[in-house]
């Protein structure tokens, strides 16, 4: 059984909003690492104590392994970004960039007795940015704001005007 919902018209811009800023968030951290050319998620990984340890070592131990990862960081993050900001495949960009968000929380997460080289922007216990921006993402799959105002809508009209005609 679908439910028809609806949304009053602050519900759709705040969610609609929402979607643009993480968007531009991951757009801008992306495009950040592909233009410095010293960048490598290396010293992110080596500072990682918690469940994914080993596997983010084990990244770190093949420089092609790493290579790729670097790319998939880079890239993922802007065409993430891009997806959200657009509108265009808004549930399947919001899906990675959860699993993308969650790597990071899990490689780094805000636990006591876990200190960090890396500068961090405040004093966290267990939640920080990382996650809220992970579970807000989930928000995002749940809440089509793509065929709201995006070009999943496009997308949307597009396959029902294809399916009218018998294609």
């Amino acid at each position: 059984m679908k439910i028809k919902q609806t949304y009053t018209s602050y519900q759709t811009i705040v969610l609609v909003t929402l979607r643009i800023l993480i968007g531009w968030h991951l757009l801008y951290e992306g495009i950040a690492k592909v233009v410095n050319p010293y960048w490598s998620s290396s010293q992110f990984l080596k500072e990682s104590e918690w469940i994914l340890t080993g596997f983010f070592k084990w990244i770190m131990s093949n420089q092609s392994l790493l290579s790729l990862v670097d790319l998939l960081n880079e890239w993922g993050l802007i065409l993430i970004g891009l997806g959200l900001i657009v509108g265009l495949f808004t549930r399947t960009a919001a899906f990675f960039g959860v699993i993308l968000l969650f790597l990071y929380y899990f490689a780094t997460p805000p636990l006591l007795g876990m200190n960090y080289s890396m500068p961090v922007e405040g004093n966290y216990l267990i939640i920080n940015k990382t996650l809220i921006e992970a579970v807000t993402m989930i928000l995002l799959i749940l809440f089509p704001t793509g065929r709201i105002f995006g070009l999943d809508l496009l997308v949307e009209r597009f396959k029902e005007m294809k399916n009218s005609k018998g294609m």
